[in-house]
């Protein structure tokens, strides 16, 4: 009967243990998730990520549909 008290005992202190483990890396994974998340490697320090692409940003370009929406729009 004692002897099997001990074995719960070491079991429960083992579950224990791996619990406070895993729970310990899962807020280190978040908290590291969240610093890349708002920006912590971006070149200016106010947050904006700044990117690395050499692709032109193109807003707006003359079609056919854009002058009629813009002549239904006036």
């Amino acid at each position: 009967m004692a002897d099997e008290l001990e074995q719960r005992r070491q079991f429960i202190k083992r579950a224990g243990i791996a619990a406070t483990v895993l729970a310990g890396s899962v807020a280190a994974v978040a908290a590291t998730t969240e610093k890349q998340d708002r920006g912590a490697n971006s070149n200016k320090g106010n947050g904006v990520v700044v990117g690395r692409s050499n692709k032109k940003e193109i807003l707006y370009k003359n079609t056919a549909a854009w002058e009629e929406f813009y002549k239904a729009a006036y």
